[in-house]
């Protein structure tokens, strides 16, 4: 049950730092030679989560708005995604008190 509640947590924390990173870019449209950001996830083995980090992007095209906008709903939905992970983790665990009481 432990690696549930990781998934769930980390997905979370991942999806928080997404909108965090697109929301910094947004405030910097307009700022001259500013690198977006972007946020780099990884699978976490041990843990059986994901580790995300903030990362420039190389090239300085700037911020495109409508990107920004995309990415800002995706993250929405992984944050729900991961809020309804650890709801099921909630209800199973409820489940198996049930069951055993």
């Amino acid at each position: 049950m432990a690696s549930l509640s990781s998934i769930g947590s980390s997905g979370l924390q991942a999806a928080q730092l997404r909108l965090d990173a697109s929301a910094n870019n947004v405030a910097n449209a307009n700022t001259p030679g500013y690198r977006r950001q972007a946020v780099a996830q990884q699978a976490v083995a041990d843990s059986a989560g994901v580790r995300a980090t903030v990362e420039r992007e190389a090239n300085e095209k700037g911020v495109a708005l409508e990107q920004e906008a995309v990415e800002q709903m995706s993250a929405i939905y992984a944050f729900k995604a991961s809020l309804q992970t650890i709801k099921t983790q909630d209800q199973m665990l409820g489940s198996l008190l049930d069951v055993k009481a």
